[in-house]
């Protein structure tokens, strides 16, 4: 009999509020968090704006040992990652931690305390060669970014297989992938998985504003991301962390666990074009798309609704609209379409977790999320978008799709188990 994977825990930390149930209120209703940079002074830089989490590690749950010597984006990770265990209703001890495992996606990993670390050992760039006795106990955990897989498993107390997966903007979505992928082939009954990232600092910053993707807007910091919008002016950064319990679904089923979606099919392809550009016709992420449903055994048609990679940049939201033809053909101009990226945020290799986690709760509670800020669509976009509003709709089968620097292009199919 195949193995199946299922969603039976949620956890997340994004702006606007800590937890699940706060994050869901917020994409559901498309209230903004964005904000005047709060974490350095920003004055100077292109693009001043974007949607911090309002994170204390200590308040959160953590204890100040584990503050000290984790990254900003590993404390996400982990009091992400406590919330959707305990959500599952898991124990995981004994036997079953034996064969429970962590799938992380991350971008840019500990870029924020390393830079930190930086400034002190070179004051502040002036020192080419820096006296390594300045330097934290901890900054070998900041320069892997498996550190962030290790955090998880020792918060979670997994002792399977444990990896961090880092292919730019689509980790979140990949690093689920690969967990569904080790239940289906039996190399675990439970996955703790998702994506974490902090990247708001002044070397992230500075590397937007030098390829100017992120926007202008600084002056209407709460309108400043605005996806398929005519005005658009470019993508803000965002930071936070979901995380998912993925479990096998007999082993749910067997239980008695509540299950939000199962895993249906993940595809992911590259362009092998260019760094940052796309091509017009959405080609690659059409494949990828394609392959996610073929995995899902689903029917273009049968997509209820698909949330976009949405970033508000002119070239992405073109991308993924032809993308979306291309794959769902007729289908395509039926089919609700939002992005949530103009509430939370881009943040990198976890918005791809982020974003499932909506899709989700968006089929938990029969919801399609709006997207925020969505006035004046611009012609060449003309899909519809769900602007503005929620709208209410049984959601069976959802696809999620993320595009990232490099040319990555990935696409997960959520479907009804019971469908």
């Amino acid at each position: 009999m195949s193995r199946r994977a299922v969603i039976t825990g949620i956890g997340v930390q994004a702006p606007g509020g800590p937890g699940r149930d706060a994050f869901w209120e917020r994409v559901r209703d498309g209230r903004t968090a964005t904000r005047r940079i709060r974490q350095f002074d920003a004055t100077g830089h292109r693009c001043q704006v974007a949607a911090e989490c309002d994170f204390d590690p200590v308040a959160a749950g953590l204890d100040p040992q584990e503050a000290r010597r984790s990254d900003r984006v590993s404390q996400l990770a982990k009091v992400a990652a406590a919330e959707a265990v305990v959500d599952s209703g898991l124990e995981i001890d004994g036997e079953l931690a034996e064969r429970t495992g962590v799938s992380m996606g991350s971008a840019v990993g500990g870029t924020t305390t390393m830079e930190q670390e930086y400034v002190v050992l070179s004051n502040a760039g002036r020192d080419w060669v820096v006296d390594p006795s300045f330097a934290g106990r901890h900054l070998y955990d900041y320069f892997l970014p498996s550190s962030i897989g290790a955090e998880v498993a020792l918060t979670t107390g997994a002792l399977g297989p444990v990896g961090v997966v880092s292919t730019g903007c689509t980790s979140g979505i990949d690093s689920v992938g690969h967990a569904a992928d080790l239940i289906r082939d039996g190399e675990a009954d439970v996955m703790v998985t998702g994506g974490s990232d902090a990247p708001i600092s002044p070397i992230t910053v500075t590397c937007f504003d030098i390829i100017k993707a992120t926007s202008v807007r600084n002056d209407d910091p709460a309108t400043a991301c605005r996806p398929f919008d005519v005005s658009r002016t470019g993508l803000i950064l965002g930071e936070g962390s979901a995380v998912l319990v993925l479990e096998e679904y007999e082993h749910a089923r067997a239980r008695g666990a509540h299950v939000y979606a199962e895993v249906g099919g993940h595809g992911s392809r590259c362009n092998a074009f260019h760094m940052t550009g796309l091509k017009a016709d959405g080609r690659e992420m059409s494949e990828a798309i394609d392959v996610a449903l073929g995995e899902a055994r689903i029917a273009p048609d049968s997509v209820d609704y698909v949330n976009a990679h949405g970033s508000g940049t002119k070239q992405n939201d073109k991308h993924e609209t032809a993308a979306v033809k291309r794959s769902l053909g007729a289908h395509a101009t039926t089919t609700p379409m939002s992005g949530i990226k103009a509430v939370v945020g881009h943040s990198l290799g976890a918005i791809g977790s982020i974003e499932i986690a909506a899709c989700a709760l968006a089929m938990e509670h029969g919801v399609v999320p709006p997207t925020a800020n969505l006035h004046d669509p611009d012609p060449d976009c003309d899909l519809d978008y769900v602007p503005l509003v929620p709208r209410e709709r049984r959601l069976d089968a959802v696809l999620t799709v993320g595009s990232g620097f490099g040319g990555f292009q990935s696409a997960m199919v959520l479907t009804n188990p019971e469908r």
